[in-house]
């Protein structure tokens, strides 16, 4: 196993030309483990409108039809993992700003419990927590001619539902038969020790951008100028470790490169494609497709 890096490992191993990733990198599936698996499919079927693609022996992985976005392994009696390095949330982006209002039409007829609605300049989000307590985001980007050089801009305002409801003739009445084909994991947001010690890592070795930081309290980092494909903040989890075994955790957070030649510079960098960053957050680097 490979262990955190400290922060004189991580000084040697910046490059002395900044890396940077290829623009067409992103995220894939995040691995989580849950106390209960029929519970977590329960819910992550009838109340966020995922699929099951397959399951066998403790794991199942969903999505909506298309490659893997969650993968998830029964952990049985696993305690939810507040105050640990590790997932803040992970982020389903939805193709298209009405499948955003759809969902949100079928969270309010099926009384699903929200923990925020947000308006972000960039994106319009909402926010949920899995019986586990995992981090979920559900959002639409507004189009990025609108705030492409412009990331700094990224806020938290409250979102106007109504104007997001207007999209749809009749919200009572919209029909849901789950979340869009063609939503992907748009983002990443991770709690992790020091934030400082995150962006040297995902920026000077790894090769994200830092889009827009918040002082020692959260950085956001992208490939090829998205606003962010990976955050980071210190606000539940200041200077402490992973969750350890026996906690519903981040199990994998998957990086995917376009194609060989990519993930091979990378894995160079960074010492393989099964690596942890400064937190001991396990990251795996694979090929789109």
């Amino acid at each position: 196993m490979i262990e955190p890096m400290d922060p004189e490992e991580l000084t040697a191993a910046r490059a002395p030309v900044r890396a940077v990733l290829p623009p067409e990198t992103r995220m894939g599936a995040v691995h989580l483990t849950v106390a209960d698996l029929d519970r977590s499919l329960a819910y992550y079927e009838t109340q966020i409108g995922l699929r099951v693609h397959a399951r066998d022996d403790g794991r199942a992985q969903l999505g909506t039809g298309g490659e893997d976005l969650l993968v998830l392994t029964e952990e049985p009696g696993a305690k939810p993992a507040d105050g640990y390095s590790g997932l803040f949330h992970f982020a389903l982006l939805v193709p298209e700003r009405v499948d955003l209002a759809r969902w949100l039409a079928h969270a309010a007829r099926e009384r699903v419990p929200l923990s925020g609605l947000s308006d972000h300049f960039v994106s319009e989000a909402i926010y949920l927590r899995d019986p586990d307590h995992h981090g979920i985001e559900i959002y639409a980007d507004r189009p990025r001619e609108l705030w492409e050089g412009q990331v700094e801009r990224l806020t938290t305002l409250p979102l106007d539902t109504n104007d997001l409801l207007a999209t749809l003739e009749d919200p009572p009445a919209e029909p849901f038969e789950g979340l869009a084909g063609g939503t992907v994991m748009g983002h990443v947001h991770l709690c992790v020790a020091d934030v400082e010690q995150t962006v040297q890592y995902y920026r000077d070795v790894v090769g994200f951008a830092l889009m827009a930081q918040l002082g020692d309290q959260a950085a956001f980092l992208s490939a090829g100028g998205y606003h962010h494909h990976l955050g980071g903040n210190v606000w539940q989890s200041a200077g402490r470790p992973y969750a350890p075994e026996g906690y519903a955790r981040l199990t994998q957070m998957t990086v995917l490169l376009p194609d060989a030649a990519a993930l091979d510079a990378l894995a160079e960098r960074v010492g393989g494609t099964e690596v942890r960053d400064p937190s001991g957050i396990p990251v795996a680097l694979m090929t789109a497709g």
